[in-house]
């Protein structure tokens, strides 16, 4: 049988006792990046033949491991973390294999995004999972533009250099939106920090990160012009800058906009 093996995203406690039993009866190991899977390996004791299956060779590794599945090999397929196929290589192997007529089955285990969501505490009946972000800036923009509509969570994995450009990218296009940015999942430094998209985010940029972002909402009905929402904000107490600031992010406009409007006030 050809198995697809979920591995921990952090702790290295977080692999199944059924992911164990099928790496211990594996022939061979299809994996991402054989340096990571050794470690993994060694920390159960387990030492096995493995073959590199990353995004540069996987059509050459699928036919490889259909010819070594027709051979009666016992095959396990890993990614360096999480599910193999969602956002890491898995999806070109498994077309092959259907194409080939092949069997291959895919243990449960962990995936970044659903312990995310989970973490968040964002609407989590539908939502929308869509992964890296192109690299192109207007690529970028394209997708974003297609799901700014949508009415559901919107969740996306981002590596630490890129959280700036994400959400710059995402406030300019998706509004000034509620995001909550999760990172470092199952590990010591485990956090979900909630934040505005125009505020930007300013915690820790270190460790792979989930960026959730809240879907569009039906607009909502105010009975002051935002103008007068300001006023009636200061005149329970706020100061200017903080109702400023607060009504901008009800209204979804810019604080800056919001600030010319009321600088006779």
């Amino acid at each position: 049988m050809i198995t697809f093996v979920p591995t921990p995203i952090g702790n290295l406690k977080d692999i199944t006792l059924r992911a164990l039993d099928v790496l211990r009866a594996a022939d061979v190991v299809f994996c991402e990046d054989t340096r990571n899977t050794v470690r993994l390996l060694s920390a159960y004791g387990l030492n096995k033949p493995l073959v590199a299956c990353h995004k540069f060779n996987e059509r050459e590794a699928a036919e490889k491991l259909i010819a070594l599945s027709r051979e009666g090999k016992e095959i396990a397929v890993v990614s360096d973390a999480g599910m193999p196929v969602i956002s890491d290589p898995g999806a070109v192997v498994c077309r092959a294999l259907k194409e080939a007529g092949e069997p291959y089955t895919v243990l449960p285990g962990a995936c970044a995004f659903v312990c995310a969501l989970a973490l968040s505490a964002f609407p989590s009946d539908t939502f929308l999972f869509l992964g890296f972000l192109p690299e192109k800036n207007s690529a970028r923009r394209t997708l974003l533009e297609r799901v700014k509509e949508y009415p559901e969570t919107l969740i996306f994995h981002c590596a630490p250099h890129d959280v700036d450009d994400y959400v710059h990218t995402m406030s300019e296009v998706l509004g000034n939106r509620r995001a909550c940015a999760v990172r470092e999942i199952s590990k010591i430094h485990e956090e979900s920090v909630e934040f505005f998209l125009a505020d930007g985010y300013t915690g820790e940029h270190r460790g792979e990160f989930v960026l959730l972002v809240e879907g569009n909402s039906a607009p909502r009905t105010f009975s002051l012009t935002p103008e007068e929402q300001v006023k009636a904000y200061i005149s329970e107490g706020m100061d200017k800058k903080e109702a400023l600031k607060r009504v901008a992010r009800e209204r979804g406009i810019a604080k800056s906009e919001l600030y010319k409007r009321t600088l006779d006030d």
